[in-house]
């Protein structure tokens, strides 16, 4: 197999297959981590190694768009108990500080094992002598360690996307120090912020024999790099994007049809536990209790994108948004003007950017997140300075978003207070928080940060 100096690991590869009639073609996969990393693979000659997102399909590896794909294959018994078991049900809850009851089954964590283990031998079989490896997020925390004992000669960083959780938690994992081990093989291990890497280094101290260095581990003769790297967007599509005329045309007929006259608050989120939907919704219910008169000034707009439909904690989230949706409108909508419009899919790109351009007042107010990107696409499509940000004091974006009206996502009241005060707030404060949080997300985007992360890698 051909080898490339420098090797992406995902979950999932940065393509997707189409099917147009009886033929099929692979197309590049929308989303951030692509759009920052493609480029840069392209321009190393890279490889990409993932999942097709197929169980027990097997496939060649294969260039599309100068980038080689190589793809893993995951056996439908694994899907379950790895990426479904593990991933979803064990890991996702617990480093989301337990928003919901993790669950721990040893067969399911013996898929884990062997899903990055056949990660770990594609990658050491696709770098180059002397090359880097760049491992991505949660799926594939062991990978490190493996790819180590396997391939001494390359430089490994790893990179996790949502939240490290505190000590105190994360030792009720029962695979614990596998999982401490296995991210102790890469030479830089990122987080998003500097209270993710400081739980780490904390529990690394706790449970390994490395030694702890200011922002450093000592693990035998090798030195570990742990910083926070905090993710962002391609600031410069969705700005450009946001000015587009038929963007801005949509973005007035849909404000004409929610009503000229009425102020829009707007939600976009993964139908997930974490992102507070529920919760939002009732401080918004909150709100047109103790307003009167609101229902008639303002709507709220809630895009919820399916996510994980097979699973129970899922399909109970839906069910209890969409008894709150019914029974706001119930309360307090008239015939023909409902007060929330929910909306149960994916919108395509230039719907959403048109959405975020008919905000007055975007609402992300997640329980807890790695970082929020949503936030951060919101921001970099006002540009004419207009719009408020509600935003959640557990999202990793806070820290940089310090202009937001910043809530506690578990407070019904408080959430429901900076609505009314994101609605009667005067033009010059407004204008005054967005350009300073836009400035920021224009100058800290994406690329930025996958050149930072791979400067800091290979020195």
């Amino acid at each position: 197999m051909p080898q490339s100096r420098l090797v992406i690991v995902a979950n999932r590869l940065p393509v997707r297959l189409v099917t147009d009639g009886d033929e099929a073609r692979w197309e590049t996969s929308p989303g951030g981590l692509v759009s920052a990393l493609a480029p840069i693979a392209r321009g190393e000659e890279g490889a990409w190694v993932g999942w097709t997102g197929e169980p027990d399909e097997t496939r060649a590896p294969f260039e599309h768009e100068g980038i080689r794909q190589v793809p893993v294959t995951i056996t439908a018994e694994q899907v379950v108990g790895s990426y479904e078991g593990v991933c979803n049900r064990t890991l996702w809850p617990l480093y989301h500080r337990v928003v919901r009851p993790p669950e721990y089954h040893r067969h399911w964590w013996r898929r884990y094992v062997e899903v990055n283990e056949q990660f770990a031998v594609t990658a050491a079989d696709v770098v180059a002598p002397g090359g880097t490896v760049w491992i991505h997020d949660y799926h594939l925390q062991l990978v490190p360690a493996v790819l180590r004992r396997l391939r001494r000669d390359i430089r490994i960083g790893y990179f996790l996307h949502i939240p490290f959780p505190p000590e105190e938690l994360f030792v009720q994992l029962p695979w614990r120090r596998q999982v401490v081990d296995g991210l102790l093989g890469a030479d830089v291990v990122g987080f998003q912020t500097p209270l993710d890497a400081r739980n780490f280094l904390r529990v690394a101290g706790r449970l390994s024999a490395g030694r702890r260095r200011y922002r450093q581990l000592q693990v035998g003769e090798r030195t570990i790099s742990v910083g926070a790297f905090p993710v962002s967007i391609d600031a410069a599509r969705y700005a450009s994007m946001a000015e587009q005329p038929d963007v801005v045309a949509q973005a007035e007929q849909t404000r004409l049809q929610l009503g000229a006259t009425r102020k829009v608050l707007l939600g976009v989120d993964r139908m997930d536990y974490t992102k507070g939907i529920d919760v939002r919704l009732k401080a918004f219910q909150q709100l047109l209790a103790n307003r009167p008169g609101t229902a008639r000034e303002a709507v709220f707009v809630q895009v919820a994108v399916p996510s994980r439909e097979r699973i129970a904690e899922y399909q109970e989230l839906r069910r209890v948004v969409e008894e709150l949706v019914g029974q706001i409108n119930g309360e307090h909508g008239e015939v023909g003007t409902a007060v929330v419009h929910y909306l149960h899919r994916n919108l395509p790109f230039e719907e959403l950017i048109a959405m975020y351009q008919a905000a007055d007042v975007m609402v992300v107010t997640p329980l807890c997140d790695g970082m929020n990107l949503v936030a951060k696409e919101y921001v970099a499509t006002r540009f004419d300075d207009t719009g408020v940000l509600i935003l959640s004091e557990f999202a990793g974006a806070s820290a940089e978003l310090r202009t937001a009206l910043r809530v506690n996502p578990y407070d019904v009241n408080g959430i429901a207070e900076a609505m009314e005060r994101a609605l009667v707030m005067g033009p010059p404060e407004a204008r005054r928080r967005m350009r300073a949080m836009r400035r920021g997300v224009l100058e800290h985007d994406v690329n930025r940060w996958a050149r930072r992360f791979l400067h800091a890698l290979r020195g």
